[in-house]
């Protein structure tokens, strides 16, 4: 026995469900309202704080990715930081961030950090150690 609500109409199964207990059903969901419409902006990848699995919040409704993140901020340690272009060992050194910067840190992984220099700044990789709450 089918333990779902709906078991009777497998299309009509909650896709997700809100707090509160309010469900959204495929076919709960008006023709349209989900829907990519418009042609996509062109973006400037050195300065638009977006990967194929993750973007800034604010880019919300402009890019279409699984994730979005809000900023967390943080400031370059005094010594500076390199800003890369990937975590990559040969990797290109986009910008030299000065002591004291404002990185916004969207992902962390291994022990660096991706994000945005400022709000309109470079996007790219800082080292964890160069970067202080």
């Amino acid at each position: 026995m089918d333990s779902l609500p709906y078991a009777a109409l497998a299309a009509n199964r909650p896709i997700f469900r809100f707090e509160g207990g309010q469900d959204l059903s495929t076919i709960a969901i008006p023709t349209g309202q989900l829907s990519l419409a418009g042609p996509s902006e062109k973006l400037d990848a050195p300065h638009w704080p977006v990967r194929g699995d993750l973007a800034h919040v604010r880019l919300a409704g402009k890019v279409f990715v699984p994730h979005y993140a809000a900023p967390m901020e943080r400031r370059v340690v005094a010594a500076g930081a390199a800003l890369m272009t990937s975590v990559k060992s040969d990797a290109e050194v986009r910008e030299q961030l000065a002591g004291g910067t404002l990185f916004n840190v969207l992902d962390i992984a291994g022990n660096w950090a991706w994000g945005q220099v400022g709000e309109d700044g470079f996007v790219g990789y800082v080292a964890l150690e160069a970067l202080e709450a």
